[in-house]
């Protein structure tokens, strides 16, 4: 298979991204991709319905009721009433959740920090930037913005 346009080359190096995780396996006693998604997600925006989730994500509500189910039963979530009055009830991280959420995300940074050691600062930013710009275009693309703060 030959790539020349700059797509194929993009479409296969992200091909290749999507393999790796920074994220230790759920064997591993780490949190699984689907729940690091859901903590930081509900972490960063605040307590959501499964409504909201399935907007932010564009995931089906029976997929994020298994997921939300599971972070349940680990006590890294729990349900609370709507904080605004409305009917539906929300997910909000639990203090257990935030401690895992927080050590994965320190365990994943550690690896950042092994695989680009011999990166400079500038290489790093630029990579950074050039991610962001290019889920941002995903995002409009699709119609679905990850909330950043």
């Amino acid at each position: 298979m030959e790539l020349t346009k700059p797509t194929e080359l993009l479409e296969f190096e992200t091909m290749l991204f999507g393999r790796y995780s920074l994220i230790p396996r759920k064997g591993d006693n780490g949190l699984d991709r689907s729940a690091y998604l859901l903590l930081s997600l509900l972490r960063g925006e605040g307590p959501m319905s499964i409504g909201q989730l399935s907007d932010t994500l564009g995931l089906d509500a029976s997929t994020l009721n298994r997921q939300t189910a599971a972070l349940l039963r680990a006590d890294l979530a729990e349900r609370i009433p709507d904080p605004d009055g409305g009917i539906a009830r929300k997910f909000r991280v639990t203090a257990e959740g935030v401690a895992r959420l927080d050590a994965e995300r320190a365990q994943s940074l550690r690896h950042l920090d092994e695989i680009l050691a011999g990166w400079s600062d500038e290489d790093v930013s630029a990579l950074a930037s050039l991610l962001a710009r290019f889920n941002a275009d995903i995002e409009s693309y699709r119609g679905k913005h990850w909330p950043r703060s």
